[in-house]
């Protein structure tokens, strides 16, 4: 089955790990789109690149993708097709996917709206499984991430009066959700986006956590979960529609955030905040200028903290001073972006998934 050759590879694929050489200062002044995978009726705002295989994929129609990369050149590469989807659909229920995470083991995704439904994706599609579910008239969970094969975690909007937060530590069999007296207590209409599946970054044992809404912070875990605190954010907050909708931290100092208002996509004022202290203090940077609303940013990998790219449904903007400043680079819009080196990136949105090469 070819399914499961592809699966396969992206679980052979996760032994190998990044370069961690530094690229030295570049400055990007294009990005070349490819097209890869075009449907009207596609959504995906969950990917996850295997950087030997490609792309993985999650729809709000409740299919998983992937999309092989052709360069790599595996020798039973004729053999695997370059696109392959399934449904995952369970009895009556359509699962909206908006998170993925991918292990050495196994791939686990997680729907919004009740019931919240955690699927375990295994090697052998006849073993997928749903793993925890959750009914409640709340229940919408926002972003997953994973700290090692054994131990991950999944974040969504309040239930009671703190984040809910649900964590496994025995590979994705089993998840808790954690109580409130445990976690920092929810400010009234603090929730968080599932926009881009990046509310998470983990860095080690690291965790950072991003909040939006009215109020918009920082819950963070120095233990894998085991214990929170939570820092508080200069970035536009207030409303239902502002906040932060994506983090990412390149190292245990240095963070960056962006967001805004997607309803007002070309304000530039307090959307971009970045940290140098692991999360404690944050400082609005190219404010007033920059790009505007996006709903992804992310480090480009071995740029020693200088390089980002950010992303939304008003294009692609690209910093290689740590957010200082910034150049607009298209205007063609998506809403979640993930490197596979440091120049070629994934992109995923509302009916496309490309292929993004960044030039000088």
């Amino acid at each position: 089955m070819r399914f499961l050759v592809i699966v396969c590879l992206i679980v052979l694929s996760l032994c190998f790990g990044k370069s961690k050489k530094d690229v030295g200062q570049r400055n990007f002044s294009k990005v070349e789109i490819e097209t890869l995978l075009k449907d009207s009726l596609l959504n995906v705002r969950a990917i996850e690149v295997v950087d030997t295989l490609g792309l993985v994929y999650l729809t709000s129609k409740g299919d998983l993708g992937a999309i092989v990369n052709e360069e790599i050149g595996y020798d039973n590469q004729a053999e695997l097709p370059k696109f392959f989807e399934v449904s995952l659909k369970t009895d009556s229920i359509t699962p909206n996917f908006r998170s993925l995470a991918i292990t050495s083991n196994n791939g686990y995704g997680v729907s919004i709206g009740s019931p919240a439904l955690v699927y375990s994706l295994d090697i052998d599609f006849e073993k997928n499984k749903i793993v925890y579910q959750e009914t409640h008239s709340k229940a919408f969970y926002d972003s997953m991430d994973f700290w090692n094969d054994q131990e991950g975690i999944a974040i969504g909007d309040p239930t009671d009066d703190c984040m809910s937060i649900i964590i496994t530590r025995d590979g994705g069999e089993t998840w808790n959700k954690l109580s409130c007296d445990d976690l920092p207590k929810a400010k009234e209409g603090e929730a968080a986006f599932a926009a881009s599946d990046t509310n998470i970054s983990i860095v080690g044992d690291h965790t950072w956590v991003a909040t939006g809404g009215k109020a918009s912070r920082i819950l963070y875990s120095p233990d894998k979960g085991k214990t929170w605190e939570v820092f508080e954010t200069p970035i536009i907050q207030g409303t239902a529609t502002t906040g932060m909708y994506s983090i990412d931290f390149y190292d245990e100092n240095n963070g960056f955030a962006i967001g805004g208002d997607y309803t007002k996509p070309n304000d530039t004022l307090n959307n971009k905040i970045r940290t140098k202290d692991g999360g404690k203090t944050w400082k609005e940077v190219a404010n007033g200028k920059g790009p505007g609303y996006r709903s992804c940013v992310q480090y480009i990998p071995n740029s020693n903290a200088k390089e980002l790219v950010a992303i939304g449904f008003k294009g692609i903007d690209y910093s290689n001073d740590s957010g200082d400043t910034w150049k607009h680079l298209s205007d063609e819009g998506f809403y979640t972006i993930r490197f596979l080196n440091d120049s070629i990136a994934y992109a995923a949105g509302k009916g496309r998934i490309s292929k993004l090469t960044f030039r000088e």
